[in-house]
């Protein structure tokens, strides 16, 4: 038993000391649907320029993986959303800022070859939301929650140069952010009469660089 044992740990050890893996970091545009958001801000904030059905966002992200074949890439990715928001009429100035860090998990099929492959897939993972907003009269609030999301997403990679490649995808997400609070208490919108949640879909796309580690096997 304890030579399978070791067998096996040195089989497994092996494959991944030998295994092709990749290390990616890209930014990109995303565009955000976040309908309870929205409407707190047209219905209290925004005065005549009212906020259109998707507004725009920036994201950040960095990610790891590993090839278990040459068609099927798991990794890590930790996204980092940043958006913000800001008025200015006769009651003053307004800002709200809703920031997101989203790590997931993700699973690739990949179609490779020569200096390029195709990727095709999707994950899960926490988000950690946080939500700033700073009224001229009132000063700045903190709010936060924790939620979950759901992302697909395909995208390619052309080799530049040695093992670096060029990086360009698009994704759809769908993140239940809930309601952020602030010890208790809720960014509430009096006009609908409920607290604000900022359940996302957002679709983006995205640009970066990979670098590819050793061989498929």
């Amino acid at each position: 038993m304890k030579k399978i044992t070791v067998l096996i740990i040195l089989l497994f050890f092996g494959n991944i000391a030998f295994a092709q893996g990749e290390v990616k970091a890209v930014m990109g545009i995303n565009f955000l649907s976040v309908p309870s958001m929205q409407d707190y801000i047209n219905q209290n904030f925004a005065s005549d320029a009212q906020l259109g059905s998707f507004v725009s966002a920036v994201i950040f992200a960095g990610e790891g993986g590993m090839y278990l074949s040459p068609e099927f890439l798991m990794s890590v990715e930790a996204a980092y959303q940043i958006y913000s928001y800001t008025s200015n009429d006769i009651n003053g100035k307004y800002d709200l800022s809703y920031n997101n860090f989203m790590p997931s998990l993700l699973a690739f099929y990949v179609i490779s070859g020569q200096g390029y492959n195709f990727k095709f897939g999707g994950g899960a993972g926490i988000r950690l939301v946080f939500v700033d907003e700073s009224i001229s009269i009132k000063g700045t609030e903190s709010y936060n929650s924790i939620g979950y999301g759901l992302i697909g997403r395909i995208e390619a990679n052309t080799l530049l140069g040695g093992s670096v490649y060029a990086n360009i995808g698009a994704e759809i997400r769908y993140d239940i952010n809930g309601e952020p609070d602030n010890n208790g208490t809720y960014l509430y919108n009096n006009i609908d009469q409920q607290n604000v949640n900022f359940n996302t879909f957002l679709t983006g796309i995205r640009l970066g660089i990979t670098y590819i580690i050793g061989e498929n096997n």
